[in-house]
């Protein structure tokens, strides 16, 4: 088992939903925890309980598809705290419409957020886990990147992007032993899916923030060589 405590990681769409419940799990862990986020008011709320749980935060505001704005956060926190040992890449937008009816700057914004932004950080921070020879990235897809539908093209095209960047990289950096993993989860209780409306958060029909939170945690506890062995790919569903 991967001993977290002390760790620090950077998680990106950190002050609400799914990124929030990993903040706060990984601080269960003993790990520090940066995060980021367009709220400020969310991010500064989620710092205090994280430092509650003991560990030391940290946030960002600043657009993730600006490449410049990302690599000079990046580096602010690095010299606040520490260099990264985790990168989750959570923090994305969705809108669905047919590709007549969206207009192509929600189409854009889209991609944007969800690959570039992905990309740019990762990019940000990939260096320091080479010069570690160690690391963990995490990429958030979705089942919407396995799979097209109806109205999702900008979504989905985003999200199959995601996984093939993951794909890709996991192939370049597992020769200095970071792990890149992709998760796959339909749909979660989050703020994104309840605002909108693609569920109504009822814990007995769809899966939880906390719960996939734990699951995470659970995949960077796996031994080292065990996880480089194995798929790149993996998924849940409620």
């Amino acid at each position: 088992m991967e001993n977290l405590q002390g760790k620090f990681a950077l998680i990106t769409g950190g002050g609400r939903g799914l990124g929030k419940a990993t903040a706060l799990a990984f601080a269960q862990e003993g790990i520090n925890v940066a995060i980021t986020g367009r709220n400020e008011a969310k991010l500064v709320e989620t710092v205090k309980e994280l430092e509650a749980l003991g560990v030391k935060a940290a946030y960002k505001v600043f657009d993730i598809t600006n490449f410049e704005a990302v690599e000079k956060a990046v580096q602010e926190l690095n010299a606040e705290f520490d260099t990264f040992d985790i990168l989750i890449n959570n923090a994305g937008i969705g809108a669905f419409a047919s590709v007549l009816d969206m207009d192509v700057k929600t189409w854009t914004d889209i991609i944007n957020t969800n690959l570039l932004g992905t990309y740019y950080v990762t990019k940000a921070v990939l260096p320091q886990l080479i010069a570690k020879n160690q690391g963990d990235i995490v990429n958030v897809s979705s089942t919407a990147g396995l799979n097209g539908a109806a109205t999702t093209s900008a979504y989905s095209a985003s999200k199959f992007g995601v996984i093939g960047f993951s794909d890709s990289l996991m192939r370049e950096v597992r020769k200095n032993n970071i792990r890149v993993c992709t998760l796959m989860p339909s749909t979660i209780a989050s703020d994104m899916s309840i605002d909108l409306k693609l569920t109504d958060g009822n814990p007995d029909k769809v899966l939880q923030p906390e719960d996939f939170a734990e699951l995470i945690v659970a995949n960077l506890k796996l031994p080292r060589r065990a996880m480089l062995k194995s798929a790149s790919l993996w998924s849940t569903n409620p």
